[in-house]
């Protein structure tokens, strides 16, 4: 010790200190902070592949909303701007490229009213994704918190079995159609309709999950010590479901997009320029030769938008399980 003290000249106080012994210092536990959503998205962003889906997304939704605002787009003037130049109809790229001039407008052609495809494109895209976003945030959060509260209530479960009996065998497809046509065939119709009772398989998947688990030793405890069983569903149970809320919102937003273009191919849908009004509108050019791209194009932009929305969200979800954290 002499020795060290001479090498590295330390003094006694600066080589020995006392520690007072405290309690509550010696019990708490040195381990690095956990933060569940920062360990998520480390988890999420680790694969290369969810880099990319979100690059293209970022795309999509700069096109979809913002590009159609930045030019001005107006669905009810631009779509007919050309109809009177019969040499403006069912161009091809190339075609529409030579006789307006390069711009970007012309990437996609012109349709049946001599109207650039590329911006009806993405008009319909901001419209069809607006939907599903709003579609799926009324029925994710009413199917989440009725959902949580039916597998938890005995009394609830039993008046909500005999209701998820009768129009849980319904075909949604038949309700969505008898709503639009009673109602005026409008983007809120479309909403409405696919809402009323779009919540009801949610909540009952919700409910299955909830049943698993209602009964475990930290919920029972709290029913003992009085608390309500809304507050055990929204703050025992439902955290714990995390990763599964967020799979089955990633399957429902790119669902209800397809829902719509189905409906508008089959001619129930929105009177807006969808992306299923745009594909419903153009299903004569699939086979006429030289129009192809007409039909295509908006297929094609409505599926990478489907794929792109599923792909990122399946990966988010998996990255919410808690499991893969380790």
């Amino acid at each position: 010790m002499e020795d060290f003290n001479k090498k590295y000249k330390l003094s006694d106080a600066e080589l020995f200190a006392v520690i007072d012994h405290n309690k509550l210092e010696s019990e708490k536990i040195t381990a690095p902070r956990y933060s569940y959503w920062k360990s998520v998205f480390r988890v999420f962003f680790r694969k290369k592949i969810n880099v990319i889906m979100l690059a293209i997304l970022a795309i999509l939704i700069v096109f979809a909303y913002v590009y159609p605002t930045a030019i001005g787009y107006d669905p009810e003037v631009d779509p007919f701007s050309n109809i009177g130049d019969t040499k403006a109809l069912h161009l091809s790229p190339k075609e529409a490229i030579e006789h307006f001039g390069f711009n970007i407008k012309w990437l996609f052609g012109t349709g049946a009213t001599g109207a650039s495809t590329f911006n009806s494109i993405w008009n319909g895209s901001r419209i069809s994704i607006s939907l599903a976003l709003i579609c799926a945030a009324i029925n994710m959060t009413i199917g989440i918190i009725l959902g949580a509260i039916w597998g938890f209530s005995r009394k609830f479960d039993m008046v909500m079995n005999e209701v998820y009996n009768i129009l849980g065998n319904v075909p949604s497809t038949l309700i969505i159609s008898v709503l639009v046509m009673i109602f005026s065939p409008s983007f809120w119709t479309l909403v409405f309709a696919m809402t009323i009772i779009g919540w009801l398989g949610m909540a009952y998947y919700i409910r299955t999950r909830v049943i698993i688990i209602r009964d475990h030793e930290y919920n029972l405890a709290s029913r003992c010590l009085g608390t309500n069983i809304f507050k055990i569903a929204m703050r025992n149970i439902l955290p714990f479901m995390t990763s599964v809320i967020v799979l089955e919102i990633a399957a429902a937003i790119p669902g209800y997009i397809s829902s719509e273009v189905f409906l508008s191919y089959i001619g129930l849908g929105i009177s807006e320029q969808t992306l299923g009004r745009l594909i419903y509108e153009a299903q004569n050019a699939m086979v006429t030769p030289g129009w192809g791209w007409e039909f295509w194009t908006p297929v094609a932009v409505a599926s990478v938008i489907t794929i792109v929305l599923y792909v990122t969200g399946q990966n988010l979800g998996d990255a919410s399980d808690p499991r893969t954290h380790m």
